[in-house]
């Protein structure tokens, strides 16, 4: 996933955009007539793609909170490529937020 990024995190704007680079961002179905239903835009960085998916399987089998989202997702009616493709979202918003964090130095400044 950091591969993506690169050297220069500073160049992924958003986490909207660094979605769309990997593929995972929201986009309507169908025409102008739908129930406001998404779909993943299948564009992007397919690698990126296919790793945040092995991160999910993971995480259903053996993350607490992450089968706990499942359980209540499907309790309400959600489909399982629903349910991957909003876990996908928040995935992207985790590495996100670790690629733009400035790191601690040691040093202190008087």
């Amino acid at each position: 996933m950091l591969i993506v990024a690169g050297d220069n995190p500073e160049r992924i704007r958003s986490e909207s955009a660094f979605a769309k680079r990997a593929g995972i961002a929201p986009v309507p179905t169908g025409s102008g007539m739908t129930s406001g239903k998404r779909r993943i835009n299948h564009g992007g960085h397919r690698q990126l793609n296919a790793a945040i998916y092995r991160t999910l399987v993971v995480r259903m089998r053996f993350h607490e909170p992450t089968i706990a989202y499942v359980a209540r997702r499907t309790a309400e009616g959600r489909s399982k490529r629903d349910i991957i493709r909003c876990l996908k979202r928040y995935v992207i918003r985790e590495v996100y937020r670790l690629i733009k964090t400035k790191p601690r130095t040691g040093e202190t400044r008087s």
